[in-house]
């Protein structure tokens, strides 16, 4: 799966970003903290989620999540995609439907996307209109990857997602 970067604020967990995901912010100013306690209860949470316990990530996370990063409407899709559970998948029109604006399927698309969590809130469990593995900002086939862990997917594993299986993660 690769690298995994953690950030926090003062009010919780703020980013979890795979080494090579788009939307990465610029980290080149962050200040290493070793023992925050955020980002420790949440390396805590990965670790078991890695060894086998899909649902060591699910609502309610027990580390505060500082969502801050992002606007109104971002932080409404974000908190949506904290209610689907592990092993379960939704799509951009039922989280548009969910948010009451139906027709704001791109935009829930677009909000997914810039999501600055990763794994915790689950934009990995967001599928096309007809189940099919669309975009995700850390590959396509970590997702596939992920939905696998959690025997979530519903399509054939592809080809370049087979190995995710096997692969470590590096926190």
């Amino acid at each position: 799966m690769g690298t995994l970067t953690l950030s926090a604020s003062p009010l919780g967990l703020s980013g979890v970003f795979f080494e090579d995901q788009r939307h990465l912010p610029d980290m080149r100013s962050w200040i290493a903290e070793a023992h925050n306690p955020f980002i420790q209860s949440t390396l805590e949470c990965l670790m078991a989620y890695w060894a086998g316990d899909a649902q060591a990530l699910n609502d309610p996370f027990p580390v505060p999540l500082d969502l801050a990063s992002g606007t109104d409407f971002q932080q409404s899709v974000w908190r949506a995609l904290l209610q689907i559970p592990a092993g379960h998948t939704q799509t951009y029109g039922h989280i548009a439907k969910a948010l009451r604006n139906p027709n704001a399927v791109r935009a829930v698309g677009a909000a997914v996307g810039r999501n600055p969590i990763s794994l915790i809130v689950p934009c990995h469990r967001i599928v096309g209109s007809d189940g099919q593995l669309t975009g995700y900002a850390g590959g396509l086939w970590r997702k596939a990857g992920l939905l696998d862990r959690e025997k979530a997917l519903n399509v054939p594993l592809p080809e370049d997602a087979r190995a995710v299986r096997a692969q470590p993660l590096t926190l």
